[in-house]
């Protein structure tokens, strides 16, 4: 009589070695190209600003956030993390929010030479006004009520910080503009503001930094 294989004999797998080898190489593989683009991947941590800053302004830790980027051989040119000290940088030129700071444009005192001066608007804003903006004063001195002199440029390119809008349920006539002005120029602006002249802002001519 013949013998008849037993059903666990029947249902044994066999595992070919080719198949196998196949999976250790895939494996092998994809280790390989990970350790590849990991060695690749130059990201270093830099800080970039949360909101616009203009010159003058201090700057603390909070107000920046940290930024995953490949900056490479300039990475000693932009401000990272542990160089900012607790009593906080002063900015020394611009720097729009979400842009990187660099070095060059920081410094541990206030070395603009710059002041900054509050003036009333009497209507609406330029479209596009904000900080950051450059902007001419502009000035007309009252010779007799509803007389003016002819209007002539009492700062030029002096920089928005902030824009301070009405607070509270009765309107002050306006908005009122934080400007950036040199420091012999606050005198006559604070003059001329005492004195009731009609001063406009026009924005400024743009210029390259």
């Amino acid at each position: 009589m013949v013998r008849r294989p037993e059903r666990s004999e029947r249902g044994a797998l066999r595992l070919d070695p080719r198949l196998v080898i196949g999976i250790l190489l895939v494996a092998g593989s994809t280790t390989g190209v990970w350790a590849l683009v990991s060695g690749l991947d130059d990201s270093v941590e830099a800080y970039a600003l949360r909101e616009t800053a203009t010159p003058g302004t201090r700057i603390e830790a909070g107000d920046l956030v940290v930024e995953s980027v490949r900056l490479g051989a300039t990475v000693d040119r932009y401000l990272v993390p542990g160089e900012v000290p607790d009593r906080g940088l002063v900015v020394t030129r611009t720097v729009e929010r979400g842009e990187l700071v660099p070095d060059s444009a920081v410094d541990d005192v206030d070395r603009s030479g710059l002041a900054s001066v509050v003036v009333p608007t009497r209507g609406a804003l330029p479209t596009g006004l904000g900080p950051g903006s450059t902007v001419d004063v502009w000035a007309a001195r009252e010779l007799e009520r509803g007389a003016y002199e002819p209007p002539a440029v009492l700062v030029a390119n002096a920089e928005v910080a902030a824009i301070q809008e009405p607070e509270g349920m009765v309107d002050s006539g306006g908005v009122s503009v934080e400007l950036l002005i040199p420091r012999d120029k606050v005198a006559a602006l604070l003059e001329g503001l005492t004195a009731g002249d009609s001063i406009d802002l026009v924005p400024a001519r743009a210029t390259g930094r």
